[in-house]
């Protein structure tokens, strides 16, 4: 079974925001087996949004557009889909009471308008889906053999229909097939490399087991993607062909990742252990610890971070000695060393994570090369450095240096 996603506004098209919808939308179809045939974004206009649906229908069994349901002028999708669908407009009373609730909730000192009120005009044919949290309703329309779903474009709102009403719908409504992922993560390693590696194995495949390749700054995952009828079959076929991926490349394998990123994965270790940490950085700005703080509860194990990105702050703040900086200069093995061993210090946490480098464009404080970088982990025991060159752009060397340091930081947590 295959659907298409629609995104409308102009905002998209040129840049203003990024269209979030889709991928979120993409990945919940596909965990109950659906596969999304094509993303397409379009403008607020008719002609527009009336040929992406004939051209999806084409393609599609179910089709979802978000977007365009505002109660502005340019929010045309309501009307373009009664145009659409021969249809007309009428009120919803469930939808206008919930519209009256919320002002009445939210915005007791203003009164309902009728362009307010307007949001309650749903075409006749359409079956309902409750916008708990806005006034636009979600859609739900059939036309021949062509579910036709439409949804506000305001992501937290969006989200909540998809995962409460049209996921429910579609899986109580139609027969679809399981679909496996299971992916590895592999650093240290080149995608070209990789794949050489692995040019024997990846050929003697099953042929509904296929190989996908998704590199990024400092790790390449391999994701396993298993699509079939028999649901245990799959899971099987899967663990079978993971278990000789890892012997292949158990040297470059971090961990398995299903829907789990490295920071969780290291999150769920340190808590099951019952350890903390603390981070000092440098170059990499507070990236190390934003991560980490986007995940719930880390409160739990994460003591807080030093942002020591002048000089004198590693000096004032982290007591690195001036000695030491001018013997080695501020990017050095002997610089990050000290900067985690303080920062476990200041924090008393069981390990720390210390970033200096030079992400360029510009040598700053040090003669080190642009893409010069020192990480260190300050464990329990001893603190571990190692020494990068992690390129010349300057996104791409805070990035990988991120992603090296989580590395390095799960290694040393399984040793406890």
């Amino acid at each position: 079974m295959h659907a298409e996603i629609i995104t409308i506004g102009d905002e998209i098209l040129i840049g203003q925001i990024v269209d979030t919808n889709s991928a979120f939308i993409a990945k919940e179809l596909n965990k109950i087996g659906v596969s999304v045939y094509q993303v397409t974004s379009i403008q607020d206009d008719k002609e527009h949004i009336l040929n992406a649906l004939n051209e999806a229908r084409s393609r599609a069994q179910i089709v979802i557009v978000t977007g365009g349901l505002g109660p502005t002028k340019d929010d045309i999708t309501k009307h373009t889909f009664c145009e659409y669908l021969q249809d007309t407009l009428v009120e919803d009373k469930a939808v206008l009471q919930h519209v009256e609730g919320l002002f009445a909730k939210y915005y007791k000192d203003r009164p309902i308008s009728q362009i307010n009120r307007n949001q309650a005009l749903v075409p006749s044919r359409a079956e309902v889906l409750q916008n708990d949290f806005g006034t636009a309703p979600g859609m739900w329309m059939v036309d021949k053999e062509t579910v036709f779903v439409s949804l506000p474009g305001v992501p937290f709102e969006m989200k909540n229909l998809i995962t409460t009403k049209v996921i429910p719908k579609i899986v109580k409504q139609f027969k679809t097939p399981h679909i496996i992922h299971k992916t590895i993560v592999t650093y240290g390693i080149g995608e070209s490399a990789l794949a050489e590696r692995l040019e024997d194995w990846e050929s003697s495949l099953p042929d509904f087991i296929k190989l996908a390749y998704l590199p990024s700054l400092g790790k390449v995952r391999l994701r396993l993607s298993a699509k079939g009828e028999d649901k245990q079959v799959l899971l099987g076929a899967i663990d079978k062909e993971c278990s000789e991926l890892h012997v292949l490349i158990n040297d470059v394998v971090y961990g398995i990742e299903d829907e789990e990123t490295i920071e969780e994965i290291i999150a769920q270790l340190l808590t099951d252990k019952k350890l903390t940490l603390g981070t000092a950085e440098s170059f990499t700005g507070g990236q190390i610890a934003k991560e980490i703080t986007q995940i719930p509860g880390a409160s739990a194990y994460f003591k807080g971070s030093i942002v020591s990105y002048a000089t004198e702050a590693k000096t004032n703040i982290l007591d690195v000695p001036k000695a030491i900086i001018e013997k080695h200069s501020v990017v050095s093995a002997a610089v990050v060393k000290y900067m985690a061993s303080s920062a476990k210090k200041i924090f008393n946490s069981d390990f720390a994570i210390a970033t200096t480098g030079n992400a360029g464009p510009t040598k700053g404080d040090s003669d080190a090369e642009v893409g010069t970088v020192f990480i260190a982990i300050a464990t329990p025991k001893e603190v571990i450095c190692e020494e990068f060159m992690m390129g010349a752009q300057r996104e791409r060397v805070v990035q990988k240096s991120v992603n090296k340091a989580f590395e390095m930081l799960q290694k040393e947590i399984l040793k406890f």
